[in-house]
């Protein structure tokens, strides 16, 4: 983990030299990784090694929330959300959701556990019995409510669920996977946009799990080979997919098992950052009426190797897929365009050719512009 980490907070801080941001906001998702319950107790120190960078100096307050209490089973999400601003920005307040009215920032707040009692931050699991077919696991939204420049925003972190088999991904379009996270990402905006609290333009950034149209994608990728479907032998449960080129030796092209996806010409996914298969992304095009997206000019953000001497290509577990986005409110996009003309508003990955982990960090930055600033 050592040397990722190191190059991860490297591209970071090239990210904020090149940037040059006065508010920064970062949503992390499973804290603690895979194996939370070892490596939790690394988590504070991971948020201190980023905040303890040169390129941080210049910001001299935070707001820090990590959602670390994974005996709390009913609560606990693995989330979180670090906001930085920097000394030149004097106009900032966050919202307290109990008091209901918005306090000035100063210093550096951390808050680490289970967060109930933090009134600057809200937190919801998606509940048990929202998918009682399915493994419960750590999913969820964290929302925190800003002023800056006078303007209201809603910033909020959304985890939402995986596919958890290949094999499954394909038996229908959309996929089942896909209906999990449509209910669960409807769940979160009629959440922020409901009458409890005024409601802002809002920023959803995080891990949303957005898989191409896995149904589709094959047929696509195998429009010149033979299918064939291996059942196992106990039963009539396909345990894998292969495709075959029917020429050039019986190439296998493409095999598809529960968490294998091994396509023989992977390089489709990077050429021209996967523009091709864009077509296939279809899930953030349910909300179109809600939420707006820049548009995406880098290839998929995940599943990529995690090993240091192959920062650009993909595992063969699953099929990448943009599943790292951030998505805003059609009031939240008119605020970042506000007066046309040139304007820098960046839509791309962090570290595109290092080893970053799994997932390639994505970021969105963008002058804010409100009437008077």
């Amino acid at each position: 983990m050592g040397e990722i980490q190191t190059e991860w907070l490297r591209e970071l801080y090239q990210t904020i030299h090149s940037c040059k941001p006065q508010f920064i906001a970062m949503h992390f998702q499973e804290v603690g990784g895979k194996e939370y319950m070892a490596n939790m107790g690394h988590a504070e120190q991971f948020f201190r090694s980023i905040w303890s960078g040169d390129e941080m100096m210049d910001y001299d307050r935070a707001c820090i929330y990590v959602d670390n209490q994974f005996k709390a089973e009913e609560t606990f999400t693995a989330l979180g959300s670090m906001y930085c601003i920097h000394k030149t920005l004097q106009n900032v307040s966050q919202y307290d959701f109990k008091d209901k009215a918005f306090k000035a920032v100063s210093g550096r707040n951390q808050h680490v556990g289970a967060l109930d009692g933090v009134n600057s931050v809200e937190k919801e699991k998606f509940p048990k019995n929202f998918w009682p077919d399915f493994k419960w696991s750590r999913k969820g939204y964290m929302r925190t409510r800003w002023i800056i420049h006078d303007q209201g925003l809603d910033l909020v972190n959304v985890h939402l669920f995986h596919d958890a088999s290949n094999l499954v991904a394909c038996n229908s379009s959309p996929s089942i996977y896909s209906a999990n996270r449509k209910n669960a990402l409807t769940h979160v905006i009629n959440r922020i946009s409901d009458h409890r609290f005024a409601p802002l333009p809002f920023f959803l950034f995080g891990d949303f799990n957005f898989r191409l149209d896995a149904s589709r994608l094959v047929q696509h990728l195998s429009t010149s080979a033979d299918v064939q479907m291996v059942k196992k032998d106990s039963s009539n449960e396909v345990e894998k997919i292969i495709c075959e080129e029917k020429d050039n030796d019986r190439k296998v092209l493409l095999q598809i098992e529960e968490k294998l996806f091994a396509y023989l010409h992977q390089a489709v996914f990077r050429e021209d950052n996967g523009k091709a298969l864009l077509q296939f992304d279809k899930e953030a095009s349910a909300f179109h009426g809600v939420v707006g997206e820049e548009e995406i000019k880098f290839p998929p953000s995940y599943p990529y190797s995690e090993e240091c001497t192959k920062p650009t290509q993909y595992m063969n577990t699953r099929c990448p897929a943009w599943c790292d986005r951030v998505l805003m409110s059609h009031s939240a996009r008119a605020l970042i365009h506000r007066g046309g003309g040139e304007k820098t508003v960046e839509y791309n990955t962090v570290g595109p050719n290092v080893c970053m982990g799994d997932h390639k960090p994505v970021y969105l930055f963008f002058s804010l512009k409100t009437n008077e600033h």
